[in-house]
């Protein structure tokens, strides 16, 4: 079944803490990202926590193996639930980030490798010198989350199929940008709706401006959970 995940790109924690007393326990899963954290750092994951909600840490780790590792250990020490790592920092970095991740706690949380942005288009991967197609990209770092022990990978709507068929279907896909309706300035180049990502097979969705530009965020939770469990039932 999938999740829905909902991203709290809001500026400080007291604007977080409104969200999720909002929709808790309707969506029981946040994602904290650079955004929040840059501001409020730990409390921002310590006051979800507490809100009753688990925390979805998206700070994409890419550095040095040996610091990854320790980022990672750190994130688990907070009692993340997830968190997320770039897959093209390589295959001993990610090896590391997952080796930090189950130093901490019987329960580690999951690590998932980031493939290609979904803003992330064509023209994006050929001025860093890629010349694959952003579906083969993400898909080529797929295979290398998986061969480095990773839980899964976040990746857009488009790949979700190809990346269970490759890396089998036990392997967690995460789908950013996806939308319930038009977004004003959308910037993401491959971006889905709820109902693709369900089909698909998505086990996580995460869904930011659809819902925090809502004048009615609840609502706008209720529509999508009908429609991802509407969507899996078909």
């Amino acid at each position: 079944m999938t999740e829905l995940i909902v991203a709290l790109d809001v500026p400080d924690l007291e604007a977080a803490c409104r969200v999720v007393d909002q929709l808790y326990p309707a969506v029981r899963s946040f994602k904290v990202g650079s955004q929040l954290f840059t501001a409020e750092g730990p409390r921002a994951v310590q006051e979800v926590q507490r809100r009753g909600g688990r925390v979805f840490l998206d700070l994409k780790y890419c550095d040095i193996p040996h610091t990854v590792q320790r980022a990672a250990a750190a994130a688990a020490e907070l009692g993340v639930w997830m968190f997320t790592v770039h897959a093209c920092g390589g295959l001993d970095m990610m090896r590391r980030a997952a080796a930090g991740a189950r130093s901490v706690r019987r329960s580690p949380p999951l690590v998932v490798g980031v493939t290609a942005l979904t803003s992330v288009d064509e023209d994006t991967l050929r001025q860093v010198g890629v010349s694959e197609e952003p579906g083969e990209y993400a898909l080529r770092l797929a295979r290398l989350a998986r061969q480095a022990g990773l839980d899964g990978v976040v990746c857009s709507v488009h790949e979700v199929r190809a990346v269970k068929e490759v890396c089998g279907s036990q392997f967690l896909t995460v789908v950013p940008g996806v939308r319930t309706g038009e977004v004003p300035g959308d910037d993401q180049a491959r971006r889905g709706n709820l109902e693709e990502a369900a089909r698909a097979g998505a086990d996580y969705v995460v869904v930011g401006r659809p819902v925090l530009q809502a004048a009615d965020p609840v609502s706008v939770v209720r529509a999508a959970l009908e429609v991802i469990g509407s969507s899996r039932r078909a």
